[in-house]
């Protein structure tokens, strides 16, 4: 019996150290890569700093840490950045070559990877049409037949890019790809503003994700600056109602690195 109990003792102390780990397999066919050392970088303090590293040998890498919460990091190479990285727990598997990077075997990153794909595809598409403006042209076809047919091509991906963006922020909103992809949205403004697909994102966001704190910084920056764009006077900002768009009893914060700025800075998440 005293075996028994040492046993399920040992075990759980096992099964609990094990619990809050990362575990990632790498794996390149690319020969720039092998003998370099690689890195995880996050953003600690508004910095990009290396978290883990390793090297790669014979074109295979393995990074192994502790784990105090889910998160988004960065794989570089030096100082090139790579790919985004989720940190969860499972067997988190990367496979680098020419033609593809891929992170897969956990829930995030699969969802992840799989959005990226999505949204590759339509970006490739987009710029497909540049292409096909230009074999128009040399065919003699129609200009105006040509441009009337690919704006409405344009402005149907446009449309699709949008849904896709939008629907999966509002399907990860209270896990950290809500928050990172809203980040990569942003990102593309010059300063934070509110567009039709923002509002929208913003009209059906849970509470937690509205209390990230760049979500939440954005959020209301943008409102002040709109409402300024408006023709409103600053102290007539600070004293409306929808300046904040918390209320003030909101307890649940979530502290994810990288999204402390009010505006937007260098997205944690590259945009690919």
């Amino acid at each position: 019996m005293t075996k028994k109990i040492l046993y399920f003792i040992c075990l759980s102390a096992l099964l609990t150290s094990c619990v809050n780990s990362y575990d990632v397999q790498g794996s390149s066919s690319m020969s720039n890569l092998d003998g370099r050392m690689l890195y995880l970088k996050g953003v600690q303090d508004n910095e990009m700093l290396a978290m883990d590293s390793c090297d790669v040998v014979h074109g295979e890498f393995h990074f192994r840490g502790s784990l105090d919460t889910i998160s988004l990091v960065n794989l570089y190479m030096g100082d090139e950045w790579i790919m985004p990285v989720v940190l969860e727990e499972g067997p988190i598997l990367i496979n680098i070559s020419s033609a593809n990077q891929r992170v897969s075997g956990t829930p995030l990153n699969d969802k992840l990877y799989n959005f990226l794909d999505k949204k590759i595809q339509i970006q490739n598409e987009m710029s497909e049409l540049s292409h096909q403006e230009s074999q128009a042209i040399m065919n003699g076809e129609d200009l105006d037949a040509v441009h009337s047919s690919l704006m409405m091509q344009a402005q149907r991906l446009a449309m699709e890019l949008d849904r896709l963006e939008t629907t999966f922020i509002t399907e990860n909103f209270d896990n950290i790809l809500g928050p990172s992809v809203f980040e990569i949205l942003c990102s593309g403004f010059q300063y934070p503003v509110l567009t039709p697909q923002i509002e929208d994102i913003m009209s059906k966001a849970t509470e937690k994700f509205k209390s990230n704190p760049f979500v939440r910084n954005y959020y209301r920056t943008a409102q002040e600056n709109m409402q300024l764009l408006q023709g409103y006077e600053p102290d007539q900002v600070a004293s409306s109602p929808n300046a904040n768009p918390q209320s003030d009893d909101i307890s649940a914060q979530i502290d994810e690195p990288g999204y402390e700025d009010a505006t937007v800075a260098d997205s944690s998440v590259i945009n690919q």
